[in-house]
């Protein structure tokens, strides 16, 4: 039997499945949001903790979406065989882009409207020196262009993937792969450019005292490990369902855990050459931003960030055997998806709350809630188009494929 007789006989598209995970996902967006603005509603200064728990469960949506957007590209720039039959999923995933643009309203009208006070440097003290000197790229009009910029390149780039990607599964043209080859190859420069730029407007923005040049690259290393453990929770479930089960092999589950070791190990880097320059330098104006998450209750948050989000997952992915037992590698994938939301939460939060803290009900709501609509709009285009790049000429090279 050849590959496209097996691809022919698989479970590729969701279909009346679709529709039952949409409705679910569905439903838990409208639970999770409506249960928030009902906290919020209730609680005293519950406004303000709305919106500082929207802004990091949107950090999380737009890492990971973000992630998948280079995980197409870079699979496409290297010409990869391995990843052929998984990079739908990444497709779909980085098609949430337009969504995101949606769900970013709220902070920026917010900013615009007062109706949050997130950012600092929206309403500056005027004997500020450093906020004077940063006025002319810290003010509400640039930043409203920048993210329209964001947005249009980060869509354009998704769309261009997708939607070639799908006509190749009618067409069968083999020049539209050389296509996408090329349109990745600055794509990567412009996604480099703005993921980076796009980190320091949404995040280290929030102290606009502080500044770190490794900033963007720290945000650009945990959208790649929370896609590629999407990824594998993704697989392991349509698999569990009866979806695509002869295409998608261990030896996918394999790569795809090496890879969340991989930069599991990048993030780790990445952290701690950032902290260790703070240090070593010993700047106030540096170590200030370092030391509220390390002072009050943000210490604890501080050792579980690197203990769940580098050395437990290290040892545990360490193996070549954690990387192809399917349930293994998919019980580690979801803890780094729920350590990216802690590792984004001692990110940002520590600005509005330092010292004493404790968790509010808003801040899970609201998140299970936000991926609720995300996972429900997936869903939705994963019910109208195959989960496998069907007509790609490297797709027998990926059905095929086997670690050394």
């Amino acid at each position: 039997m050849n590959m496209q007789e097996i691809i022919s006989q698989e479970r590729r598209t969701l279909a009346e499945g679709g529709a039952k995970g949409f409705r679910a996902a569905a439903v838990l967006g409208v639970i999770g949001i409506a249960a928030s603005l009902a906290f919020a509603a209730a609680s005293e200064h519950g406004w303000d903790r709305f919106f500082q728990a929207y802004l990091v469960g949107y950090a999380f949506l737009l890492s990971l979406s973000l992630g998948a957007l280079f995980f197409v590209m870079i699979q496409h720039v290297t010409k990869a065989g391995w990843s052929v039959v998984v990079r739908r999923l990444g497709e779909v995933l980085s098609m949430n882009i337009p969504l995101l643009a949606v769900l970013f309203l709220p902070i920026l009208l917010g900013i615009h409207l007062d109706w949050h006070h997130l950012y600092h440097w929206v309403h500056p003290d005027p004997e500020d020196a450093v906020l004077a000197h940063k006025a002319p790229y810290l003010n509400t009009t640039f930043f409203t262009i920048r993210w329209v910029v964001y947005f249009l390149v980060w869509g354009f780039y998704a769309r261009y993937f997708y939607r070639n990607s799908v006509a190749q599964d009618s067409s069968s043209d083999p020049s539209l792969s050389l296509k996408m080859h090329r349109m990745s190859t600055h794509g990567l420069i412009a996604y480099a450019l703005t993921q980076s730029f796009a980190a320091f407007d949404l995040l280290m923005s929030l102290d606009p005292h502080w500044f770190s040049t490794m900033f963007g690259v720290y945000f650009f290393s945990g959208s790649v490990v929370i896609i590629y453990a999407v990824l594998a929770i993704a697989m392991h479930r349509l698999q569990a369902n009866g979806y695509v089960t002869r295409v998608v092999t261990v030896e996918h589950y394999h790569d795809v855990g090496k890879m969340l070791f991989g930069f599991v190990v990048f993030w780790a880097y990445i952290t701690f050459s950032q902290y260790m320059l703070i240090w070593y330098a010993n700047l106030p104006e540096e170590t200030g931003w370092i030391h509220r998450r390390q002072s009050g209750d943000w210490t604890t948050w501080a050792l579980i960030v690197l203990f769940g989000h580098f050395v437990i997952p290290f040892f545990a992915l360490i193996s070549r055997h954690a990387k192809r037992n399917k349930n293994f590698l998919a019980f580690m994938a979801a803890w780094m998806v729920v350590m990216h939301w802690v590792d984004i939460y001692w990110i940002a939060m520590p600005e509005f709350n330092e010292g004493a803290f404790s968790l509010h009900p808003i801040d899970f709501a609201l998140p299970i809630g936000m991926i609720g609509v995300f996972a429900a709009v997936a869903i939705k285009r994963l019910g109208s188009t195959s989960m496998v790049p069907e007509k790609d000429p490297r797709l027998d090279e990926s059905m095929a494929f086997e670690n050394v």
